[in-house]
C-alpha cells in the first residue's frame, strides 16, 4: 500500500497526526515501528471511550507493527493530573493489581493477545536509581512543567499542586525512552505528556516519537467525554443488551460522533448517510439501530450483537415485556422500599439527586404508571417492570 494511502487512513478517527511528515520518513524506511499506548489501571472496567484509542491500535497491528501495551501500574500509584482541579487520592497496590488483570482480559476486544506485547513501567520506574532520577529531573524545568493548563488554572485559583504530580509527565515520558518507541497513541487531553516523551527521548539522543492523538467520546449525556464516575459510560463487559439499549439513548447528533470514532466510517460515508436522514429516506432511529449492531458486532460479537436487537425491538417497538433482562435484588433490600432506594439498587441511577431528577421528571415508569413523587415507598414483587429513561427497562424475578 502507497505511504499517502496508509497515513490517510490513519488520520480517519484521530486528532493529531504529529509531525505527518516524520511519520511518512519513518514508514518510507521500512521496517515494524514500535507503537506505544499506555493506561493507568486506575479502574477495573474499561468503556466505550477507551475504544477510541485501542481501535486506532488494533488499525496499526494489522497494519503490521509492533505493538506494545503499557499497565501505568507504577504511575497510577500518582495519579494522572490531566483534567484535574485537585489531587487525586492515591491507589492501594491491592487495586492497581485487580484493575491490571482485568485489562489484560479487555484488550482482547481489540487487539491480537498473540502479537501485543505488554509491560508494566514499575519494571524500570521502581528500577531507577537516585542518581538516575536526579538526572531524569534535570532536563526539564518547572516552568515547562507548569505550562499545561490543567496546572495554570490550579495556580491561578490558588490550589494546591503535590511536587509528585509534577512528575507525572516526565515520567509517563521517560516510558517512551526506555520502549524506545516510534508511535505513541493517547487522547487529546495526552498532549502534554505525549510531547514530553518526544522531548526526552531527543535529550536522550533518540528519534522522537510520532505522537498520534484521538479524539474524546462524548458519553450518554452529549456533553462530557465518557467516563464511569459521570455514569454516561458504555463498559466494555456490560451484557450486550444493556449496551445496545444505552446507545439507542443517544441524542441524533451525537449517532454521527460515534459512526466517525467508533466505527470508522469515512466522509463519503457520513455525507451520504447524513444527507438521507435530512431528505427523509433514511429514519434517524433506523440509522441509530444500524449504528448500535455495528458497535455491539464490533466488541462484542456478531451472535450478541443479532440477539441485542431483537430484544430491543421486543422490548422498545413491541412492547413485549418478557424479553427483559430479570433483575434479582438482594435479600436485604426492604419491601416495601423508598423508590429512589430501588432505582439505586438496580443500578438504574448513580447517585439520589439523579434519581430525583429522573423521578420528577416523568422518566420512571413502574406497571406502566409513571412516578412523580421521589418520597414514595414501592411494594415490589417479581415481575415488576420498571422503566428508567426511554431504553432502560427492568424485569424483577
Amino acid at each position: 500500500m502507497e505511504i499517502k494511502k496508509i497515513i490517510e487512513q490513519l488520520r480517519i478517527g484521530t486528532s493529531t497526526l504529529l509531525p505527518e511528515v516524520d511519520l511518512y520518513k519513518k514508514l518510507k524506511r521500512g521496517g515494524r515501528l514500535k507503537v506505544k499506548l499506555g493506561m493507568d489501571p486506575t479502574a477495573a472496567d474499561l468503556h466505550l471511550g477507551h475504544a477510541v484509542v485501542l481501535s486506532k491500535m488494533k488499525q496499526l497491528q494489522d497494519m503490521g507493527h509492533e505493538i506494545i501495551f503499557l499497565i501505568g501500574d507504577y504511575t497510577a500509584r500518582i495519579g494522572d493530573p490531566t483534567g484535574k482541579s485537585k489531587m487525586r487520592p492515591p491507589l492501594t497496590e491491592a487495586e492497581i493489581q485487580r484493575n491490571m488483570q482485568t485489562y489484560f482480559e479487555q484488550i482482547k476486544k481489540f487487539l491480537d493477545p498473540d502479537k501485543v506485547t505488554v509491560k508494566c513501567n514499575s519494571e524500570w520506574l521502581d528500577a531507577l536509581s537516585s542518581k538516575e532520577f536526579v538526572s531524569l529531573c534535570a532536563r526539564v524545568t518547572v516552568a515547562r512543567l507548569i505550562e499545561r493548563e490543567d496546572f495554570a488554572n490550579r495556580i491561578q485559583a490558588q490550589q494546591a499542586i503535590g511536587f509528585h504530580e509534577l512528575l507525572y509527565p516526565l515520567l509517563q515520558g521517560y516510558d517512551s525512552v526506555v520502549l524506545e518507541a516510534d508511535i505513541e497513541l493517547g487522547g487529546t487531553d495526552q498532549t502534554f505528556n505525549l510531547l514530553m516523551g518526544r522531548y526526552l527521548q531527543e535529550q536522550y539522543g533518540q528519534e522522537p516519537q510520532i505522537i498520534i492523538t484521538t479524539p474524546l467520546l462524548e458519553g450518554l449525556d452529549g456533553v462530557q467525554k465518557m467516563s464511569k464516575s459521570l455514569g454516561n459510560a458504555i463498559g466494555l463487559i456490560e451484557p450486550a443488551g444493556q449496551a445496545f439499549g444505552k446507545l439507542m439513548s443517544i441524542n441524533d447528533d451525537l449517532m454521527w460522533r460515534y459512526f466517525e470514532l467508533l466505527l470508522y466510517k469515512d466522509h463519503s460515508w457520513m455525507t451520504q448517510a447524513k444527507s438521507r436522514v435530512a431528505g427523509g429516506t433514511l429514519h434517524p432511529m433506523a440509522a441509530k439501530k444500524e449504528m448500535a449492531y455495528e458497535i455491539i458486532e464490533r466488541f462484542w460479537s456478531k451472535e450478541e450483537a443479532e440477539s441485542a436487537r431483537k430484544q430491543f425491538e421486543a422490548l422498545f417497538q413491541k412492547k413485549d415485556y418478557s424479553q427483559a433482562n430479570e433483575v434479582s435484588l438482594p435479600s436485604n433490600v426492604k419491601n416495601p422500599c423508598w423508590i429512589i432506594d430501588l432505582l439505586k439498587v438496580l443500578d438504574a441511577v448513580k447517585s439520589s439527586s439523579e434519581a430525583k431528577r429522573l423521578i420528577e421528571s416523568g422518566a420512571v415508569i413502574i406497571d406502566d404508571k409513571s412516578m412523580k413523587d421521589f418520597r414514595k415507598e414501592i411494594k415490589w414483587k417479581a415481575g415488576m417492570i420498571i422503566k428508567v429513561g426511554k431504553h432502560r427497562i427492568y424485569k424483577i424475578s
